[in-house]
């Protein structure tokens, strides 16, 4: 699009051996010094015999961000807790780069500068600058955008962004989830290992409790590794008498029937309650990110289905220029990157 033409950026799609697309996009650009550079952006590795991107930018470790495959390669990118949290979900070694979010790092002449977004422990949104001056921001998921900068072009995601949508727009329930945990002495939570785990953990801590809070395997090594602060934990089975346990949502059939057992998810095909717990932004939060960053131009990268289209198309009708994944006509072949 002449938009992303005259901001100095190519955006593209790449597609594998078999015709298919490979998830999320690649950017290119001029550095500063002129020179050309690509950054793929949560994507899987191209396989070795092709031009590798200079970087693959891994925002955080969750799996459809595809940081399995990005990890093994020395080009990969991620923050020191994305990269531990990618080695103990996947039992492989990472390959690249890392660095504490927030700090700035150079690659190939491109200083990447790194934001919290607060989806998941180690989650990063990335900026640089091009030859033009162009800003360009990645956010990966987000939960809260306040530390994130103003940009010039946006690429960002729309898992909750169809404004049409009615499950798109909630409120954390912090107060059931204080009640729940106020009222039942004997109480598991499901939370999914990696992100709504920690979350949890974290919460229990801010509503003071100090006890020993008891995890599965994956949930416990994630959670002792990663987060700061999480206090005294066990594994299932390890304490005497009242207990909190946090296990993926899946596990909560397998405990004792004597403890009150919750789902912290906002969807309700569960058997268990639910309590309203989101790691990301809804609908309303998104649409005021795209206003406080006020980009020229917005790529709406992530996820998959209908909603970066639809989120895309809302953000035209309210004045800013916008493409959803789907929309890009720049489609290359590993033979051409």
């Amino acid at each position: 699009m002449k938009e992303l033409v005259d901001l100095g950026v190519m955006v593209f799609r790449e597609k594998n051996s078999r015709g298919s697309f490979k998830p999320h996009l690649s950017v290119k650009f001029r550095s500063v010094e002129g020179e050309l550079v690509t950054f793929s952006i949560d994507t899987t590795r191209t396989p070795a015999k092709y031009q590798q991107p200079d970087a693959y930018l891994i925002t955080h470790a969750h799996s459809d961000h595809h940081g399995k495959s990005a990890m093994l390669s020395e080009n990969a990118v991620c923050s020191d807790k994305t990269a531990l949290a990618l080695e103990i979900r996947h039992q492989r070694k990472y390959a690249g780069r890392t660095f504490r979010v927030g700090e700035s790092l150079e690659v190939n002449g491109v200083t990447l500068r790194t934001f919290h977004n607060f989806h998941t422990v180690g989650s990063t949104s990335f900026m640089w600058e091009n030859e033009l001056g162009t800003r360009i921001l990645v956010t990966g998921d987000v939960k809260d955008a306040s530390m994130l900068p103003k940009c010039d072009l946006l690429i960002t995601e729309a898992n909750y962004g169809d404004p049409g949508d009615a499950t798109c727009y909630f409120d954390d329930d912090i107060t059931g989830f204080e009640n729940a945990f106020r009222d039942n002495a004997c109480i598991a939570f499901g939370a999914y290992a990696f992100g709504k785990a920690q979350r949890t953990v974290e919460m229990l801590r801010g509503l003071g409790y100090a006890g020993i809070i008891e995890m599965e395997e994956q949930s416990l090594s994630l959670t002792r590794t990663l987060l700061e602060g999480a206090g005294e934990l066990a594994c299932i089975g390890e304490c005497c008498g009242d207990r909190i346990t946090v296990v993926p949502p899946w596990d909560l059939d397998k405990l004792p029937s004597v403890l009150s057992k919750y789902v912290m998810t906002g969807r309700n095909d569960y058997r268990y309650p639910s309590i309203q717990i989101s790691d990301h932004l809804d609908a309303r939060g998104l649409v005021s990110m795209v206003k406080d960053i006020d980009p020229e131009f917005t790529v709406v990268y992530h996820p998959g289905g209908h909603r970066p289209g639809r989120f895309a198309k809302h953000l035209k009708g309210i004045g800013f220029n916008a493409l959803p994944i789907d929309g890009i006509s720049n489609v290359l072949s590993n033979e051409f990157v």
